[in-house]
């Protein structure tokens, strides 16, 4: 069994920055895709970030590439969504999310993921 704990979120201006954290218990090992979904009031879940545990390779969403960043700090269990330059839009709920797939596709997620609990952020202009 895999649980997430996620942390992190809160209110920043414009064009700050914030860090994301997901504490990972249970076996996650090369088999999985790790991913942070988001979710804005009145619309969908989207993915926003995703890495695979097999090689590293890391995926984002259009709205983000270049602003944020998905890593994992395998001594501590944790994975991390750094946050910069920071906008209104980027606005939601935070989802840390792990997958037992080859590969990483959103869609899969909403089938067999295992989920932690959100985290919100807030950017206020």
């Amino acid at each position: 069994q895999v649980r997430l704990v996620g942390s992190g979120g809160g209110s920043v201006q414009a064009g700050g920055s914030l860090r994301l954290s997901c504490v990972v218990s249970g076996s996650t090992d090369s088999r999985y895709c790790m991913a942070w979904f988001r979710q804005a009031p009145g619309k969908g879940r989207e993915g926003v970030a995703f890495a695979h545990n097999s090689g590293g390779s890391t995926y984002y969403a259009d709205s983000v590439k270049g602003r944020f960043t998905i890593s994992q700090d395998k001594d501590k269990n944790t994975l991390y969504l750094t946050m910069n330059s920071l906008k209104p839009e980027d606005t939601a709920m935070y989802y840390c999310a792990a997958l037992y797939a080859d590969a990483c596709y959103a869609a899969e997620f909403f089938d067999s993921a295992y989920w932690g609990q959100g985290t919100q952020v807030t950017v206020f202009s």
